[in-house]
């Protein structure tokens, strides 16, 4: 059960997604969420930069001075949304375990965003992302570095957060499968989600070709036990795109979240979110649980 959720929290217009996909799961564990919030150090990123340029970049100490000050925006940007988010949804903030009810914790470092958010990645039981900024959509970094250095599963949040326009996460969920440890990997991860909901779909994606797989019938069996609501639902893309196929068919279930697996085994972005996992990393409007 995920009792401690991790967000990044950038002081941007992307925080909205996030914060949206956290309290949504946090409310069905009644869980502690930590807001972190990376300040980058300026100064080594001077140095750095001046370094590159053989120390002799014109208007350094200008261009150390525009970068304090947008460090400083952005973090007063994040501490208010943050600190707004809790008064809105009547979460407590609280550094120590507190009887029911969700609770939030602020946490504010310096240096490099990816290498904060494994740190603390590494000692939660589950990471909210969003999509990224709107001009920079999708992050890759940060899900990449969320998935391949944690060990946790990864909830990627939807870029739809208006009120009332998709379903609940507790409703309907669907599973996108192939037989795979990644796959594997996802649904174990997401097991408490699945217990919790109303109905689980498994979706089974096949293009002309492919081999009979009755690895999804398994899953169903087994998944019984946590879930008696568990129905399977093969599809074919007939020559289409696999993602679109995929996405269309949850979407016309009323799915809530879709659980997948995050594939490839290095650190390269096109390994670990090529094909059919980016694409719906792109285009898909409801959240995605993924582990690695």
């Amino acid at each position: 059960m995920p009792k401690v959720i991790l967000l990044p929290v950038r002081g941007s217009a992307a925080d909205a997604e996030v914060f949206a996909a956290a309290v949504e799961c946090g409310r069905m564990f009644d869980a502690h969420l930590v807001g972190l919030h990376v300040r980058p150090d300026v100064n080594r990123e001077i140095a750095s930069l001046a370094a590159s340029e053989g120390g002799m970049m014109a208007n350094i100490n200008t261009m150390l001075e525009k970068m304090e000050g947008d460090a400083d925006q952005r973090e007063r940007d994040a501490a208010l949304a943050w600190k707004t988010f809790l008064e809105q949804k009547g979460i407590v903030a609280a550094h120590q375990p507190v009887e029911g009810g969700m609770t939030g914790e602020w946490a504010a470092e310096v240096g490099t965003e990816a290498d904060w958010l494994a740190a603390y990645g590494r000692a939660v039981d589950l990471i909210v992302i969003g999509r990224g900024d709107p001009e920079w959509r999708p992050d890759v970094s940060l899900m990449e570095t969320a998935l391949m250095e944690t060990g946790k599963p990864v909830l990627i949040a939807a870029l739809d957060t208006i009120s009332g326009s998709r379903p609940s996460m507790g409703g309907t969920i669907a599973i996108a499968w192939k037989d795979s440890r990644e796959a594997g990997g996802a649904v174990r991860a997401a097991l408490p989600f699945l217990r919790a909901a109303g109905q689980v779909i498994i979706v089974t994606v096949t293009q002309e070709g492919d081999e009979d797989d009755h690895s999804a019938g398994r899953l169903a069996r087994m998944l019984r036990w946590h879930n008696r609501h568990v129905t399977l639902q093969a599809v074919k893309t007939d020559g289409r795109d696999p993602a679109v196929v995929l996405l269309e068919t949850v979407q016309r279930a009323g799915t809530g979240l879709l659980v997948m697996g995050g594939y490839g085994h290095t650190r390269l972005r096109e390994a670990v979110f090529g094909g059919l996992t980016r694409a719906v990393l792109q285009a898909a409007p409801l959240p995605v649980l993924m582990t690695h």
